[in-house]
């Protein structure tokens, strides 16, 4: 039997809008859309590259906590507002994926708070299988 599992984050999106920061199911890992907000501080810096990296290590804590990381990510989803913003973060991309070379998109879209420059979504496999 596939096991579920949420893990949450924190925010306080999740509770208010019914939401898990990521999905464990079987050997999938499927992250929502990760702004960069630091939970810990409930801040969030005017800087898209700054953005961009709190992004990834509020990515990177839900990965870890479902036994993986950015090695087993096979889907990346971007999601900007303003499309000029998207090439100003390829160097800090590159430094979680240019390895990893996951299949990825770039959409550009509202967000739900405009102070949000990025949104990622991830999608990866569990290496143990399980």
């Amino acid at each position: 039997m596939t096991q579920r599992r949420a893990i949450l984050s924190g925010s306080t999106f999740e509770e208010q809008i019914g939401y898990a920061r990521a999905v464990v199911d079987g050997d999938r890992v499927h992250v929502s859309g990760t702004t960069g907000f630091d939970y810990t501080t409930m801040t969030i810096s005017d800087d898209v590259v700054e953005q961009a990296e709190q992004c990834l290590r509020n990515i990177g804590a839900a990965l870890a906590e479902a036994g993986c990381g950015f090695a087993d990510v096979v889907r990346v989803r971007y999601l900007l507002p303003d499309r000029a913003d998207f090439e100003p973060c390829w160097p800090v991309l590159r430094r979680y994926f240019g390895d990893v070379r996951p299949a990825a998109t770039m959409l550009e879209c509202g967000l739900a708070d405009p102070r949000m420059k990025i949104e990622i979504e991830v999608d990866a496999r569990r290496p143990d299988g399980s």
